[in-house]
Formats: structure tokens, C-alpha cells, sequence
């Protein structure tokens, strides 16, 4: 669970404590019977000021458990649609497997170094599968590899259309 639903978790539990002690407390002064009003007063005020927060907190970490579902269950979808359109594009371009594991590489960011480490090549291999890769793809570089598939990921709707029954 990420830090601030945690936090908020524990801020509860301690408040479902203090909550706890101010009730026992109020019991433990009626029962008694000879507590002044306005020493009950407070406790009974701190104590539902606590319930009302703690209803409050429960219902913002549900919202943010919410939230936080629904933001990786967008994110999946995204990465799926990008690696596939990626697989789509590599098959058009018709890249090699070396060449469409270099192109994979160079789409996540990595330098040439990098990538010649990870497929344990030489720099000079890698430079010439991205020279392979920029022309079959019609582009001049990085840049325009990555904003090639980003804008055509734009523009596509990341969740598939149900189908329709009967077409």
C-alpha cells in the first residue's frame, strides 16, 4: 500500500483509540454520578468531533483506494495498447528481432551504451540496427520514433469497443 493511504490508515486507528478512551471515560464519569456538566461536555464533544473524523478519513481512503485502482488499471491498459502497437509497427517495418529488441530498448528511454550492455553487443551493432530501424520506419531519429507511436497511441481509443451482437 502506498505511504499516504498507510498514513491515513494509522491516523484512524489512533483516533478509533482516542475515540475508545473518551467513551470509557464518559461511562466511567456517569456511572459515578457526581461529574460536573461542563467536565462532561468536552469529552462528549471530543468525542464525536473524533467520530465525524474518523468518518470522513474512511471515506477519503476509499476514495483514494478508488482512485488508485482505477489509475492502474488505466496505466495496464496503456502499456498493453503501446506494446502492441509497437509489435504492430515492427511487424509493418518488418525489423529483425534484434532490430525490434533495440527499438523496444530505444523507445523506453535507453542510451545506445545501455542497450549494447543489456544485449551484451557493441555500441557500433546497436547504432547500426537504430540506422536500420530510422529508415524502415521513415523517421530521422529517436524523437520521431517515440513521437510516431505516442501520437498514433493518442489517437487511438486505449479500451476497445464492445462488439456489437449480430455484426
Amino acid at each position: 500500500m502506498p505511504r499516504q493511504p498507510s498514513s491515513l490508515v494509522v491516523l484512524i486507528l489512533f483516533q478509533a483509540l482516542c475515540s475508545a478512551f473518551f467513551i470509557f471515560d464518559v461511562i466511567e464519569d456517569l456511572r459515578r454520578g457526581e461529574v460536573p456538566i461542563l467536565h462532561m461536555l468536552p469529552e462528549i464533544g471530543a468525542t464525536i468531533g473524533l467520530f465525524v473524523g474518523i468518518a470522513f478519513e474512511v471515506r477519503s481512503l476509499m476514495s483514494l483506494l478508488r482512485r488508485q485502482a482505477h489509475m492502474e488499471k488505466s496505466l495496464g491498459v496503456a502499456a498493453g495498447a503501446l506494446a502492441e502497437l509497437m509489435e504492430d509497427y515492427f511487424r509493418q517495418w518488418a525489423l529483425t528481432p534484434s532490430e525490434a529488441d533495440v527499438a523496444a530498448f530505444t523507445i523506453k528511454g535507453y542510451s545506445i551504451a545501455e542497450i549494447a550492455t543489456l544485449r551484451g553487443s557493441a555500441e557500433g551493432t546497436v547504432k547500426t540496427h537504430l540506422n536500420a530501424i530510422y529508415r524502415k520506419a521513415g523517421v530521422q531519429g529517436r524523437g520521431q520514433l517515440v513521437s510516431l507511436l505516442i501520437e498514433d497511441l493518442l489517437n487511438a481509443p486505449l479500451v476497445p469497443k464492445p462488439a456489437v451482437a449480430g455484426t
